[in-house]
């Protein structure tokens, strides 16, 4: 019974954080987006967020799986992509820029939910539901969380495809963005395949990866996530007015979540478990940054 309490607790305290924040940076970043029966478009895209995760939350719960989480959330981008280009286009149809960072979000999107999801695939689980999915109230969380992290991560990209009007032509700042992005991507695709590669080598099982782009940076495929979103925020300098540059929260929230929350001091935590006493791991550790590589590595 005080376990249950316990769920309910925890799970309506995040449930109203979220909802709060999402309900703050609606009111703070919509005010010119185009306006559907009397609401704002980001609205609609905040609704999208959250009650996407919520439906999947349903059958998961019930068959007490994590199989579809990463699936999911990687629909709901494309989901609210669609969505917001089909709402602004109510407006005005979608120029250059709503269409290459809606293609880039795509792009990203696409290949990141299939990559979590093959994986869990292959190992058959995701160690970070463990306790979670045993109560359906408990594995509510994840699934609302993840509704904030698709929302805030893509407001940007919401906030520029829902402007009601015309917006600047494309220029320098767009450029910097799609070049960031590019970065951004590029490393991140190679950083995970450096480490597959790695794993699905039974000589290396029981080991950490401290080869490729892993020699630089104890997390490089991190490093990658936070340049692309920092690109996909380069596209809304030329465009945001007032409260709507609040968007621009999207690549500071990627970078607390991955290097204070859910990223770094999780999978940190877990390394240091498994090679905390092994000599060699300390000195990768030491020599080797969490996320940002040095100019010039120690040897």
């Amino acid at each position: 019974m005080n376990s249950t309490r316990q769920d309910v607790r925890l799970t309506t305290i995040v449930v109203a954080s979220v909802f709060a924040i999402v309900a703050l940076m609606v009111g703070a970043v919509g005010d010119n987006s185009v306006k559907l029966n009397g609401y704002s478009a980001v609205l609609y895209c905040a609704v999208i967020c959250i009650g996407v995760q919520w439906a999947a939350w349903i059958p998961a719960s019930i068959a007490t799986s994590e199989r579809y989480y990463d699936l999911t959330g990687g629909l709901t981008f494309l989901t609210v992509v669609g969505f917001s280009l089909w709402a602004g286009a109510q407006s005005e149809a979608p120029g250059w820029r709503e269409l290459i960072v809606s293609s880039l979000v795509v792009i990203w999107a696409l290949r990141l939910s299939i990559f979590l999801y093959l994986r869990i695939y292959r190992a058959g689980k995701d160690g970070r539901f463990d306790r979670l999915k045993t109560s359906p109230i408990r594995f509510l969380v994840p699934w609302t969380v993840q509704g904030l992290w698709v929302f805030l991560t893509m407001n940007v990209v919401i906030v520029i495809n829902s402007q009601a009007g015309t917006a600047p032509a494309l220029g320098v700042w767009d450029a910097l963005g799609l070049s960031l992005w590019l970065l951004g991507f590029g490393v991140e695709v190679v950083a995970d395949n450096q480490k597959t590669a790695f794993n699905s080598d039974v000589n290396n099982e029981g080991k950490w990866i401290d080869t490729g782009l892993w020699s630089y940076s104890r997390h490089p495929n991190y490093l990658g996530e936070i340049v692309l979103w920092t690109g996909i925020a380069c596209f809304g300098i030329p465009c945001f007015t007032g409260l709507e540059r609040l968007a621009w929260l999207s690549p500071i929230f990627v970078v607390l979540l991955l290097t204070k929350v859910s990223g770094i001091p999780l999978l940190d935590r877990r390394a240091l478990e498994r090679w905390g006493d092994d000599v060699e791991y300390q000195k990768y550790r030491e020599n080797t940054p969490a996320l940002f590589p040095r100019l010039v590595k120690k040897s």
